[in-house]
């Protein structure tokens, strides 16, 4: 090889799939002088694109694959639109038997793109040379000549040996370079292995460890579930005691609401006999002032009375007075009764909204036990009266103390305005709890240890 610092690309193409037409040598001759340099010709067909790996060797005939090449030079690169190449091959580098060799252009992926006619290396004949033998010596020449050929034709059996031994032996060491590059890989993974092994036997032990703390920590939350447990059935059996006693409230409430309707209807009725009976009192004074006044006019006082006064008589009142004074204190009674029955339904109202408050607060922590999202406290519709409420004024503040409980924030005890939306409301109370990613349980944000170990439950399963 001619001054080459590395091996040209080869490969194991078979002749059938190379591509001879493509470079074409020109000036090829059949036989070359030993010792004197070889210049080679050849010419680059539109069908083949030159590269940097390319390279012309020299070859014996009979070659099989470009591995089996004598001696070899890098193809230069092409000027632009330039066809016509030349390489010259230095003396030293070339073969020096009589055997036929030819010229092969070999791209970079180590297929033949072109081959010349086969030539050898071999002197010159000298005509000017005149040899004079006997018939003696030519004999033993022409004996010498047939035992060199017997020679030639043994060496050229060995030597056809040696290279078909020589294919196999290179097919062989195709095949251990194979082996060796598989062995080479099977060692490398072999080694990623061992250390992926020792790596996941290191996560075995701290899986093993973490397993023990894992169930003591599990042991622990057991038991903080049982007491939680334990805690939300107290505040179910206080919830539904809340709700027992306010549904006795709220009938309460409404046998008062009934009762206090009644008394403002006979208040009512009272009132209307009053206004007929002050009606009929001034209808029999006007009559009585007016046969009084007839009498006066008719007799004179001096004469019919003597020393009697006139402004001393006074129209004194007859029966129905006296029955309006018993409507006027059967009236004061009943508002002495409305009045005691409206005093004791504020204070059973208070209690309601006490009730009520206590009845959200309970339902948030129930709903933070269960997991569940703490929703507004439903409320009792109010019942309707028959002919209206007639204390306008005691229905406000009875609306005006629940309508709080119905806006309160069952986390942090805030209260919003009447005309806030709820979706606000709900945005709001959704602002203190962190969800569940596995199961979409929610909890408190101000407790985050329960969360952690809900979420450490779910690692366990």
């Amino acid at each position: 090889m001619q001054d080459s610092p590395e091996e040209p690309p080869t490969s194991c193409v078979l002749l059938d799939s190379c591509h001879f037409s493509q470079v074409v040598f020109t000036g090829v001759e059949k036989s070359y002088v030993p010792g004197t340099d070889v210049s080679c010709r050849y010419s680059l067909s539109p069908g083949i694109v030159p590269r940097g790996k390319d390279w012309v060797g020299i070859f014996r005939v009979g070659w099989k694959t470009t591995r089996e090449y004598f001696t070899f030079l890098w193809a230069p690169l092409p000027a632009a639109g330039a066809r016509e190449q030349q390489v010259l091959f230095k003396a030293y580098y070339l073969p020096k038997d009589d055997d036929h060799y030819q010229f092969c252009y070999v791209d970079q992926d180590g297929v033949v793109r072109g081959a010349s006619v086969p030539f050898q290396f071999r002197p010159e004949p000298d005509d000017d040379i005149l040899v004079v033998t006997t018939q003696a010596e030519a004999e033993e020449m022409e004996l010498r000549n047939q035992k060199l050929r017997r020679e030639n034709e043994e060496l050229r059996g060995d030597c056809a040996e040696l290279r078909r031994r020589n294919r196999e032996l290179q097919g062989e060491l195709g095949t251990a370079q194979e082996l060796r590059d598989r062995l080479e890989s099977l060692r490398s993974s072999t080694g990623r292995l061992q250390l992926e092994l020792e790596s996941l036997r290191e996560e075995n032990r701290e899986l093993r460890e973490q397993g023990g703390c894992r169930e003591a920590e599990l042991q622990r939350l057991q038991e903080q579930l049982q007491g939680v447990n334990s805690d939300k059935d107290c505040l179910e059996g206080r919830l539904r005691a809340a709700l027992e006693h306010l549904e006795r409230l709220q009938a309460k409430v409404s046998d008062y609401e009934k009762e206090v309707e009644n008394l403002s209807r006979e208040e009512q009725d009272k009132e209307k006999q009053l206004q007929a009976l002050k009606g009929e009192r001034q209808e029999l004074l006007q009559t009585s002032a007016q046969h009084q006044a007839g009498k006066a006019e008719a007799f004179p006082h001096d004469f019919l009375f003597p020393g009697f006064v006139s402004h001393s008589f006074s129209p004194k009142p007859f029966l129905p007075q006296k029955q309006t004074q018993d409507v006027l204190e059967q009236l004061r009674e009943q508002q002495a009764r409305l009045q005691a029955l409206q005093e004791e339904k504020a204070g059973a109202e208070k209690e309601n909204q006490d009730l009520r408050a206590e009845n959200a607060v309970l339902r948030g922590e129930l709903s933070l036990l269960q997991g569940d999202p703490p929703g507004p406290a439903p409320v009792a519709a109010a019942p309707e009266l028959l002919f209206g409420n007639p204390y306008p004024a005691a229905e406000g503040n009875l609306e005006a103390g629940t309508e709080p409980s119905l806006r309160q924030c069952p986390m942090c005890s805030e209260v919003f305005p009447e005309d806030l939306g709820s979706g606000e409301f709900q945005e709001h109370v959704q602002g203190h709890l962190v969800e569940c990613p596995f199961c979409s349980e929610s909890f408190d944000r101000a407790a985050p240890l329960v969360f952690e170990d809900h979420l450490l439950c779910h690692s366990l399963e």
